[in-house]
């Protein structure tokens, strides 16, 4: 594989010696080959060690990944789809690369607004129609 780092965003790049690679036999259909190859591949990244994040992202990527950490701070991707060793190992890259990404995403500050004088306007006005609807409905029956 390359040498070059994993490229997160424009900002955060993670160096491949940070990355720990272990190819196991992927479970399920494939008669043969599945049994005999070791293709299935799990991708381990040091979020406590990494020197590619600051604290401040470091921080963000412990709470929204924390489902998939382990006690170590290590964060575990796996990939299995591919009968290729290479084409897992490149899947499970790209899944580690948008976990982060989306990871990292702040949400917007929700701004309170108010409604518009027209659209309260519109409102009680409606609500005058529908109790003059039903005051109408009683006045028929005799009640009043």
């Amino acid at each position: 594989m390359s040498a070059d780092p994993l490229l997160v965003t424009s900002d955060i790049s993670i160096p491949r010696s940070e990355l720990t690679v272990r190819a196991t036999r992927a479970g399920g259909p494939g008669g043969q080959h599945v049994n005999t190859s070791s293709t299935r591949v799990e991708l381990l990244w040091n979020l406590e060690r990494s020197r590619a994040v600051s604290d401040e992202q470091r921080e963000r990527l412990r709470d929204k990944l924390a489902a998939r950490m382990d006690a170590d701070g290590m964060v575990r991707v796996v990939a299995s789809a591919s009968r290729s060793q290479l084409q897992n190992r490149r899947d499970a890259e790209v899944k580690l690369v948008t976990l982060i990404r989306r990871a990292l995403v702040v949400p917007k500050v929700r701004r309170k607004t108010r409604p518009t004088r027209s659209s309260v306007e519109a409102r009680l006005s409606s609500k005058r129609r529908t109790s003059e609807k039903k005051r109408e409905r009683r006045r028929g029956q005799g009640f009043d």
